[in-house]
Parts: C-alpha cells; sequence; structure tokens
C-alpha cells in the first residue's frame, strides 16, 4: 500500500511516499501556493510520484494537513457569519466571561469584541427554552420566528449561519428542528449547530465554537473540494483523508461538515511525527519542536502520549474553542522571521515572517528584509550548494547585504548582527517551550528535544543548551516530519456528554447509558469511514473537579461495567491528577463528573520504520571543510567546521563539533562542545 502525506507550510509544502509493503520512503519539497494551496499540494504529489517512476493512480490514500482554518481565524478573513439563538442570549458573544486576556488593562484587545465572528446586526434571537437536568422542553420553539431570521439572514447575504440555543448540549431537538427550517428558506446555506460542534455546557464557549466553524467552514469546505477535484483530474483515486486537532485524520465528509476539528491540523501531524522520531531511539519523554518557515510549534509527549488541552487553554486566535486539540503553543519564530528595530529601539525577531513570497533575501526572490535564514547563511551554517540537496540555490550576497544594513543601524559587524538574530530568536524558542513545561511544573531536562521542520536542526542544540536539556533527536527527514506524522495516524473521532454528578450522589444508569450512547455514535461515524467498530478502539474519559471549581482534569475510565468501584477507581486518578498539576489533592471533598467522553480510533496503514543507511567510514561520509561563525567567549568567531552527507554517516561514531550535517530537507548544526551520533533507529542524537 502506499501512502502520501502532505503537510502545508507557511513557505514549503512537505510530501512524503511511504510503501508499507517495501518500506521505501521518498521525500519532496514544493513551494506553497498561497492564493491556493491544493495548487502546490497536487504539484508535490505529481512530482513524488514522478520522481517514484509510479503513476498517481498507484497512490492509495492521501492524508493532509491543512492550514486553511487556522489562517482564516488569523487572518479573520472567513464568511460572513449569522447567528441565531435563544431570546434574551443575543450578545453572549460579545460579553464573554469576566475573565479578559489581560485582567488589569483598561485599554486591551478583546478579539471576541474587536474582531467579532458575527456582527452583531446579524444576530437574531428566537424564542424557546430547555431545561436542565435532562433538557425538558419549558417553552416550544417558535418555529415562525426561525423561518423569520433565516429569511432576514437571507435577504442579507448571509449563507453561513451557526444556531446556538441555551443548554441545546442536554437536548439537540430545538436546534434540529431550527436547522430544517433554515435549509427550507435558504438550502445553500451551510448551516452549523452548536450541539454538533460541542455538546457541553459553558455557553459563551460553546456558541463561539460554533461561530467558529461558521465562520471558516465555507472556506475549509471549498478548499477540500478543489483539493479533491485536484487530485483526481490529476489522475489520483486515493482516499483523502484530513488530519484534525486531535491528533487523528477524518474523512473529506467530517471536515466539510465540521472544519473547526481542523484549527490545529498541521502542528498536530508534527507532534506525532516528533513522538514517532523519538520513538524510533526508544526515547518517550519528549519535547517536539518543530520549527518552519513562519513559526515555531511546541508539544509535550509524555511516557509516548501528548496531552490534550484543556478548555482553559484551547484557544485559537483570542477565540476560546471547545473542541478536542493537542496541547499545542505556537509563536511566530521561523526561519523567514523577520529581524529589525522596533521604534522604541529594541532588537526583535518575528512574528513578522517574510513568508514563502518573497521569502528570505537569500532565496533571490526580491526578499529586502534580514531573516533568520539570512543569518545562518551569512554565518556559514547553510551551505549554499547543499540546500534543498541542491535544487535550491541561496543568493550569498543578497542575505549579506540585507544582514549588512540591520548591522549598521545596530552599529555591530556583520558576523555579530547575524549571530544577535539567532541568539535572540533562540531566546524566543526557549521561553515557549518553558511556557509549557516549567510553567506547568514540567522540569525539561528530563526531556529529549526532538527538532524538525525544515529550521529545527538548525536550532535544536543552541535551544536545548539554554534549557539545560542534554539530548537532541534530529528525526529521518526532519523537514519533513509533519508530514510523516500524518502517515502514522489513524481515524479518530470524539464523542462528548455533560453530565454534572457530583461523588455524593451518582446516577450509575446514567453515567452507564451515556457511555453506550457515545459509543453506538463512534461506531457509526467509523462504519460510514469503512472501520469494523468491532475492530476499532475505544478510550473513555471524564472530565472532573472539586465542587466549586471553575475548569476541569480529564482521566481515563477504564472500560467495562459501569459500577461504584470503576468511578471510584476514576476519582482516584483525579485525586493523583490534581496533586500533579497544582501540588496538592484533597481526597475527602467532594468531586464532580463535569463531562463524559470517548474516543473511537480506528487503526489505518503505518509506514515501516526507516532502514538505515549503509555503513561507511566518516572520511567518506565528510562533504568538505568550511568555516562557520560561532560564538566563543561571547564573540563572533570564524571555526573550522566538518560538513557531512547524513546518508552517509556511520552507526555509533561519535563526531565532536563544530559540524554540519546536510540532506535534502535541512541543515544540522553541532556547535562545539556537542557530539554528535547517527543511531540505528535513523535518527541523528546530539548530546550537550
Amino acid at each position: 500500500m502506499r501512502l502520501v502525506g502532505v503537510d502545508v507550510g507557511g513557505t514549503f509544502t512537505d510530501l512524503v511516499l511511504a510503501d508499507t509493503e517495501t518500506g521505501a520512503v521518498m521525500i519532496h519539497k514544493v513551494s506553497t501556493t498561497p492564493e491556493d494551496p491544493s495548487i502546490g499540494v497536487v504539484e508535490g504529489v505529481l512530482g513524488l510520484c514522478a520522481r517514484a517512476g509510479l503513476p498517481p493512480s498507484a497512490i492509495d490514500h492521501v492524508l493532509h494537513g491543512t492550514t486553511i482554518a487556522t489562517n482564516a481565524a488569523l487572518e479573520h478573513r472567513g464568511a460572513e457569519c449569522g447567528l441565531i439563538t435563544t431570546r434574551g442570549y443575543r450578545d453572549i458573544l460579545h460579553i464573554g466571561r469576566h475573565q479578559r486576556p489581560q485582567h488589569y488593562s483598561i485599554r486591551q484587545r478583546i478579539p471576541w469584541q474587536a474582531t467579532p465572528l458575527v456582527k452583531r446586526r446579524h444576530r437574531h434571537v428566537v424564542t424557546e427554552r430547555l431545561i436542565p437536568p435532562k433538557g425538558e422542553v419549558l417553552v416550544p420553539l417558535a418555529e415562525d420566528e426561525v423561518r423569520t431570521a433565516a429569511r432576514a439572514l437571507k435577504a442579507a447575504g448571509i449563507s453561513s449561519i451557526a444556531i446556538g440555543f441555551l443548554f441545546s448540549y442536554l437536548n439537540p431537538v430545538h436546534e434540529r428542528r431550527a436547522r430544517e427550517i433554515v435549509l427550507e428558506e435558504h438550502p445553500e446555506a451551510f448551516v452549523t449547530l452548536s450541539s454538533d460542534v460541542a455538546p457541553q455546557f459553558r455557553e459563551f464557549e460553546r456558541f463561539t465554537t460554533a461561530a467558529m466553524n461558521a465562520f471558516v467552514g465555507p472556506k475549509v469546505r471549498d478548499y477540500v473540494a478543489r483539493l479533491e477535484g485536484r487530485l483526481a483530474d490529476a489522475g489520483l483515486a486515493a482516499d483523502l483523508h484530513i488530519m484534525a486537532s486531535n491528533g487523528g485524520v477524518v474523512t473529506t465528509a467530517s471536515v466539510a461538515e465540521r472544519p473547526v476539528v481542523t484549527m490545529l491540523s498541521g502542528p498536530a501531524a508534527g507532534v506525532l511525527g516528533g513522538a514517532w522520531a523519538g520513538g524510533l531511539s526508544g526515547r518517550r519523554n519528549l519535547i517536539t519542536f518543530d520549527v518552519g518557515g513562519t513559526s515555531a510549534d511546541i508539544g509535550i509527549v509524555t511516557e509516548g502520549a501528548f496531552s490534550e488541552a484543556t478548555a482553559r487553554d484551547t484557544w485559537i486566535a483570542g477565540f476560546p474553542l471547545l473542541t478536542p486539540m493537542i496541547d499545542i503553543h505556537t509563536i511566530g519564530a521561523g526561519g523567514g522571521s523577520i529581524a529589525r528595530v522596533d521604534e522604541g529601539g529594541a532588537f526583535r525577531v518575528g512574528p513578522q515572517s517574510a513568508g514563502a513570497r518573497p521569502g528570505p533575501a537569500a532565496y533571490g526572490r526580491g526578499g529586502t528584509a534580514p531573516t533568520v535564514t539570512d543569518a545562518h547563511v551569512v554565518l556559514g551554517r547553510l551551505i549554499p550548494e547543499n540546500f534543498l540537496g541542491g535544487a535550491m540555490a541561496l543568493d550569498v550576497a543578497a542575505a549579506e547585504a540585507v544582514i549588512d544594513a540591520l548591522a549598521a543601524g545596530l552599529g555591530l559587524s556583520r558576523e555579530a548582527a547575524a549571530l544577535g538574530v539567532l541568539t535572540v530568536v533562540n531566546a524566543n524558542m526557549a521561553n515557549a517551550i518553558r511556557s509549557r513545561t516549567v510553567q506547568k511544573g514540567i522540569d525539561p531536562r528530563g526531556y529529549a528535544l526532538v527538532a524538525f521542520g525544515g529550521a529545527g536542526p538548525l536550532h535544536g542544540a543552541d535551544v536545548a543548551r539554554e534549557l539545560g536539556i542534554r539530548e537532541v533527536v534530529v528525526p529521518p527527514h526532519p523537514g519533513i516530519t509533519s508530514a510523516m506524522g500524518l502517515l502514522t495516524s489513524d481515524l479518530k473521532y470524539d464523542a462528548l456528554r455533560t453530565a454534572f454528578q457530583a461523588s455524593n450522589g451518582l446516577d450509575l444508569a446514567r453515567i452507564a447509558d451515556d457511555f453506550a450512547g457515545m459509543e453506538a455514535e463512534i461506531a457509526s461515524r467509523l462504519s460510514a469511514d469503512g472501520i469494523d467498530p468491532r475492530a476499532a478502539r475505544l478510550e473513555r474519559a471524564a472530565d472532573m473537579r472539586y465542587a466549586g471549581q471553575g475548569y476541569e482534569l480529564r482521566v481515563p475510565v477504564e472500560p467495562g461495567t459501569v459500577d461504584g468501584g470503576l468511578i471510584e477507581r476514576a476519582i482516584a486518578r483525579f485525586h493523583a491528577a490534581h496533586r500533579a498539576e497544582y501540588g496538592h489533592a484533597f481526597p475527602e471533598a467532594l468531586v464532580e463528573i463535569v463531562n463524559l467522553r470517548v474516543v473511537g480510533i480506528g487503526e489505518r496503514p503505518k509506514p515501516s520504520p526507516p532502514k538505515p543507511f549503509p555503513s561507511r567510514s566518516l572520511g567518506e561520509a565528510m562533504v568538505r571543510m568550511t568555516e562557520a561563525v560561532f560564538a566563543v567567549d561571547g564573540a563572533p568567531q570564524r571555526v573550522a567546521t566538518a560538513v557531512f552527507a547524513r546518508e552517509r554517516l556511520p552507526l555509533g561514531e561519535p563526531i565532536a563539533g563544530p559540524a554540519i550535517v546536510v540532506q535534502t530537507d535541512t541543515t544540522t548544526v553541532v556547535p562545539p562542545g556537542c557530539t554528535l551520533v547517527a543511531d540505528a533507529g535513523g535518527n541523528l542524537l546530539i548530546t550537550l
């Protein structure tokens, strides 16, 4: 079976082809086409097939990580949306909660007020009311009011409509009937129900999630349809699956209905790829460090498992979203990040990026701003004739010119300015990792740093040194690790029920019914995707908190009959999780079960572990000697540096830094004082 993984980045689109029978792996990169990423995707797939000598029809599956939804939210370029909600709740999307991004600022920018997903004039209210605890109908839905609202939105040119009613997570009957009426009046509308995308309590977050789905939905739906059409026109009959934020892949039909599940599509694939690479060398505690052209994404893998973001942490573009996501932190720091002196005289690098076009000056496409990539070129850490395996020439003179202009403004030498660019961006990256580790009670020194992406191996050792991390893992194909992560993914679907039960009065029958209902829902979705539910893996979980707390912690619930012992063991896990997260627990306190969850996982074919390159001598692996600039006693100094071809490195033979390792998709820098070893798992291990 032949699998293709495609990850669209800000600068390059990365592709990998894996044959599950022969174990062969081939990689490819093309420039991203920002005007329509599907163009670059299909161009890359066809280029990959040509390099492999295969007809497009030979590809069985295409797995895709996309940033369409993320970019639409970050750039606030989505659909003009409407909202139909319960009378009296028109302004929930504007009011939000008492928490604000900056508690004490009177001049702060509040995203949901400054750039609303739904303008107030397009928010309509209707009469209806459901009541807890089971969602009984107190006031019937005023269907004529829904019809009037649908007509008004259609007349205003609104074709994407969110419907969010109070307590619909307990009973979706009113939302579903409202959708039927809206489609009767406005058949071409894209309709989102809050009970479909986020069936849980917290109406502000639930309504916001529904509004975000409506905001990004048409753009994502149209992109996926274009991509399917282009792939078919190119002769591919392969199944297309899209990476979701939860670390699984879903069908295009699911994405068309719930595009909000792809908000962290690309970064999620990177965490999977990093975990896969670390596992090749037996490392299970990992910090994944994915640095591309525009951003750096950080994830945490503990004992081989990645953590999912909690309700208090799932924010995209300043909006809270109730959708399952891997816990990933992203900052604007990458190879295209622009170095500048700001209005206050401070030296900054990023978050602004030169992007794919014109890109860094060294790309020779007309870029005029100094970037991180230009600094690497000036310092001799990127070898011009080996960039992208020699497929792309670097303009050294252009890189020197932009760094010289920066240096003149700073009163520094060319080399000192370039080192300053790297020092600042490395500090930014290290601080981002601290925010996900040290600030959460995790000691990064007990983890290995998995450095990948086109720029990750250039920075991995320096960032690890700042954090006290002793080992850096560079995957077999660092520049396309996210694309490889796509190939290691499974079909994954989430179901959720809000329970609101206290430990002193549990309704075990209701809990059992909720789990059974969710498992049936998951089985139905897997069956629709051609997966036998009996072969799928179901995982239960519960969100719990102490009575009076505002947020929950998620703990696993073992399979089997729901009885008192099963729930007691889950509550014991909650106490342990609370102690690990906050440093204390209250075993005698009342515990609330807030949400119940089921995750359904349908396993997919996986690529074989990479075969190690034939071992050669160190002399055969050396390409040449060069001079690269490193900081020695705080000052830039040119140091004789050996350049090696990765595919020729002997296994297990240590190489003392400084050294540079080149390959098609990235360059690995081994600074002075570090040692590199190529291991049998296919990784490079850098020890500090």
